[in-house]
């Protein structure tokens, strides 16, 4: 019998890489292993002080006093960690936490897992089994997959499989979109789209539009808005939730991350009411079979969103701005995201030796970045990514300007702000 296996994606994936990233740990062009670090200042193990564009912290609460102090006042009163599941026991941070991300989010309610990914193993086999009152599904779902989805939700395919079949789609184009919402129509199926709001290295989803089009076909729009959280919106609330005017549609879920601008650790999600959440806590799995975040990072986590709730953190929101528009600037907006709502911008190189290269000449320079290479992006291809935080200085900034400009010179890099091709 002629059985033919599909090939895995990791399989996939292991064919089609290269091998520049291990070249890139071989030369110390990423992997960096951190000694101290003052500001965006880093000393490297093996010696060398850099200024970085690597962390996610754009805000740069990371070294917040405010944050540190509270995760030293945590660790004299309770210790390094609670080692209980939550529904066994919780230290006071936990509620505390929900209660404060609940006036960021207001009108919503919010429960706290310990990262991104884990909200996404636990929240979305409950929307697929209708088991949340918030959201029901009328037969079965059928999962679209935008094409530039986080990998923490592009690996579930297996898991959300269990529950309804799962397709690929470009949610920004309309065509795509239309044809898998009829598809979905159709067989009587309930539509929900998987996406990101600020992609890690590339762009901007219209996060409203998609709500409109996917409740006219009684679906749901899943977001994960991890970069975008803190940046931008009302209290921080971050790019997804300002995109729809601070009032979460009743058809929409957000996923944030507690772990790069927010300052803190952990995740968590955003849902349209109460009951929602009492059967996340009670029913998802990462939070019965899972720890709670280690105590002082809770601890930190609450100290943050208190400043979120105060005035400080449009100062930090404005000091971030400048900052991205002084690099848009000073690289006459030939970056990857030139111009729009986002603290990452990127170099593209047609060649992963060209991206080699010119993270060589930057790290000779005194700067560190992020070179990506397959499966991050294009095969045969490299970027350089670059993030952009409030705690860079206008000389940071400039010095990075004019580095990437003599790499423009040489014939090293050939700018382009085109967006990044799905994978």
């Amino acid at each position: 019998m002629d059985v033919q296996v599909k090939q895995d994606w990791m399989s996939i994936r292991r064919v089609n890489t290269t091998a520049a990233l291990t070249t890139a740990y071989k030369e110390g062009l990423t992997g960096f292993t951190v000694a101290s670090r003052v500001g965006k200042q880093i000393t490297l193990q093996e010696g060398g002080v850099y200024t970085e564009f690597v962390s996610c912290s754009y805000l740069g609460l990371e070294t917040h006093p405010a944050l540190i102090d509270a995760a030293h006042r945590a660790l004299d009163t309770c210790g390094l960690h609670l080692s209980s599941s939550r529904s066994a026991m919780r230290p006071s941070y936990l509620p505390q936490l929900e209660d404060l991300l609940g006036q960021v989010f207001r009108g919503s309610s919010v429960a706290v897992f310990t990262s991104t990914s884990s909200v996404h193993l636990g929240v979305l086999p409950l929307l697929g089994s209708g088991s949340l009152a918030g959201y029901p599904v009328k037969k079965r779902v059928h999962w679209l997959m935008d094409k530039t989805a986080h990998a923490s939700m592009q690996v579930l395919r297996g898991i959300l499989e269990q529950f309804g079949s799962v397709s690929r789609v470009e949610a920004t184009d309309a065509e795509s979109m239309a044809a898998a919402l009829n598809e979905c129509s159709n067989k009587g199926e309930t539509p929900v789209l998987l996406i990101d709001g600020i992609g890690s290295m590339s762009g901007l989803v219209p996060i409203s539009e998609l709500s409109q089009q996917l409740e006219s076909a009684q679906g749901y729009l899943y977001v994960d808005d991890a970069h975008g959280i803190s940046i931008v919106g009302r209290h921080g609330a971050g790019y997804a939730f300002s995109a729809v005017g601070h009032s979460l549609p009743t058809n929409v879920i957000l996923a944030g991350s507690l772990s790069k601008a927010f300052g803190g650790a952990g995740g968590f999600v955003v849902v349209s009411g109460p009951q929602d959440v009492a059967i996340i806590h009670a029913s998802a799995n990462p939070l019965i079979f899972g720890h709670s975040i280690m105590l002082p990072m809770l601890a930190a986590n609450v100290a943050s969103t208190q400043i979120h709730l105060s005035e400080e953190i449009d100062v930090l929101q404005r000091r971030l701005w400048k900052n991205v528009s002084l690099l848009d600037t000073v690289t006459n907006n030939q970056l990857l995201n030139a111009g729009i709502q986002s603290p990452v911008r990127g170099a593209l190189f047609e060649t992963e030796e060209a991206g080699l290269q010119a993270a060589r000449a930057l790290r000779d320079q005194g700067m560190l970045l992020f070179p990506v290479f397959y499966p991050i992006i294009a095969r045969g291809k490299a970027m350089l990514r670059f993030a952009v935080s409030a705690d860079h200085s206008e000389q940071h900034i400039t010095l990075l300007g004019a580095a990437l400009q003599a790499l423009s010179r040489n014939g090293t890099w050939t700018p382009t702000n085109s967006e990044l091709a799905p994978v």
